[in-house]
């Protein structure tokens, strides 16, 4: 069984299963990044909660994994050359559970790179835009009479969806006909973006024809919709 007292934050979030992976993190748009690869890839996990509400992340024991303070993180105990690895950043947790298990990013390197650069956009552009919007449209922004701040993220956001529609124009996947890390990455900002922060109508998603059917087609996988809802929120 595998050991692994001297990570502090097992001291918070025990491991049940040491030998598996231990994920930390919430069903936001990042952390069901990892949920949805963890259930796409089968990998046996163990999952834990943490409640960012209740400031969880800012806790000694997360920063220890986590010196940024920001869900999601993993704790594997079978890591490279079979000791354990702590990892944090959504994007490089894909990559890393996609060279594990030999899944959803291709083994060809111009193909892997161009996936990779696809994951980055996501991490790089659309995460940090989206987010800004939902917090000027829908939480404490809303509070702040200039609005120019908020047109200035809708529309690098439009101009976003377009770069997306456009890749999907020709493809039913953002790498062609094969679902990858680039679209576990993205899935979950779309639909937040047009669901829980309800900004549908402020980017104009209704014109677009590409990315909603590309959103369908993801939320119809039957790994992508366990992953949206772990862990299940208290």
């Amino acid at each position: 069984m595998s050991d692994l007292s001297a990570f502090p934050i097992t001291a918070r979030w025990p491991a049940a299963h040491p030998d598996r992976l231990q994920y930390y993190g919430l069903p936001t748009p990042n952390g069901v990044k990892v949920s949805i690869m963890l259930e796409e890839t089968g990998l046996p996990y163990e999952v834990h909660l943490v409640d960012i509400t209740k400031n969880e992340s800012w806790t000694p024991e997360f920063l220890s994994l986590n010196p940024n303070g920001k869900i999601p993180a993993i704790l594997d105990p079978d890591g490279p050359g079979g000791k354990p690895l702590a990892l944090f950043e959504s994007g490089a947790i894909l990559i890393y559970l996609a060279d594990k298990t030999g899944q959803f990013l291709s083994a060809d390197p111009a193909l892997r790179y161009e996936t990779i650069q696809w994951v980055f956009f996501q991490n790089a552009a659309i995460g940090p835009m989206f987010g800004q919007i939902g917090f000027f449209h829908k939480f404490a922004g809303k509070a702040i009479e200039d609005k120019r701040p908020l047109e200035r993220y809708v529309t690098e956001s439009k101009r976003l969806l377009g770069v997306l529609e456009d890749r999907l124009a020709d493809r039913s996947w953002i790498m062609g006909d094969a679902f990858s890390i680039a679209d576990i990455s993205t899935l979950g900002w779309v639909r937040n973006l047009v669901g829980f922060y309800e900004a549908g109508e402020l980017v104009d998603y209704a014109s677009l024809k590409h990315v909603p059917a590309w959103l369908e087609r993801g939320l119809a996988r039957p790994a992508v919709l366990r992953g949206l809802d772990i862990p299940k929120r208290a």
